[in-house]
């Protein structure tokens, strides 16, 4: 049996990803984290050979979305969510493009799946928040996001424990080791096929099936749109991505629109389910 008072912290209520996380503006910048992940070779061999994400993209999605959620605002299912999250990758290893032998929870691997949402956060607040974070709200933000590296299971040693330790160590991944992988390919390519959604209410998703003929072309062309313009200009030239000025003006507006738009909808409209419960049940 788990000794529960030797169980790592999730991230605090009212902390800077307590209001984060679960805003919908997450599922804007969810997508640039996620290709990060994969451009990296062992990741990315790690879900070419073992994940569902060709057959069932809609459920791969919400399943990493739910699991953010928990990480976050699950208290003590934040724990098990990571206990899961390990046993789930046990089993995930082989060999990547380089020819190099890999498992999923090699420590390297792991922390660097982890370590990819802190400068994502940072990037989508500049273009997606009213106002950039203060060093003081950069720094709780890297303090809270080590948190959630152990609730994953992720050894205070594998992660650099400091803004200043983080950056070197960030470089040194770009450089030594993120390249434009074939998932990375499959998840920016909007000539792909891409099944009709399948979550949602009923009445949505038979509105989709008519439709989506029609939606997809737009939506493919923003989901690479948003994958490369939120993910931050070091890592984006790391992987070999092309962004160009007109792009950046495009999605300067956009962020413009999203600052005005997103902060005015009512609690049940701008923060997701989980969250939602979470944030009411602090309060009472």
């Amino acid at each position: 049996m788990n000794d529960a008072r030797n169980d790592p912290e999730p991230p605090p209520p009212g902390g800077v990803l307590w209001s984060l996380v679960g805003d919908i503006r997450t599922l804007l910048t969810l997508p640039a984290a996620l290709t990060m992940q994969v451009a990296h070779p062992a990741v990315g061999a790690g879900v070419d050979d073992h994940s569902v994400f060709r057959t069932d993209p809609w459920g791969r999605g919400e399943r990493s979305l739910t699991s953010l959620q928990l990480w976050v605002y699950g208290g003590q299912e934040a724990v098990e969510e990571g206990r899961r999250l390990r046993r789930l990758h046990r089993t995930i290893q082989g060999t990547d493009t380089r020819g190099r032998k890999y498992h999923a929870l090699t420590p390297a691997n792991y922390a660097w799946v982890h370590a990819t949402g802190y400068p994502v956060f940072r990037q989508g607040q500049r273009y997606l928040s009213r106002r950039p974070f203060t060093e003081a709200q950069e720094r709780q933000l890297y303090a809270e996001w080590l948190q959630v590296g152990r609730i994953l299971g992720i050894s205070d040693r594998d992660m650099p424990q400091t803004i200043e330790e983080f950056w070197p160590y960030y470089r040194k991944v770009l450089d030594d080791e993120l390249e434009e992988t074939a998932v990375v390919r499959e998840l920016i390519a909007t000539d792909l096929p891409l099944p009709v959604p399948d979550r949602g209410p009923r009445w949505l998703r038979l509105l989709l099936r008519t439709a989506w003929p029609v939606i997809l072309p737009g939506f493919v062309r923003f989901r690479r749109f948003v994958t490369i313009g939120l993910m931050p200009p070091d890592a984006r030239r790391a992987i070999g991505l092309e962004w160009t000025d007109a792009q950046e003006r495009r999605l300067r507006r956009l962020g413009k629109v999203v600052r005005v738009v997103v902060p005015a909808l009512p609690e049940r409209l701008r923060y997701m389910p989980i969250a939602r419960r979470a944030r009411r049940a602090a309060r009472a």
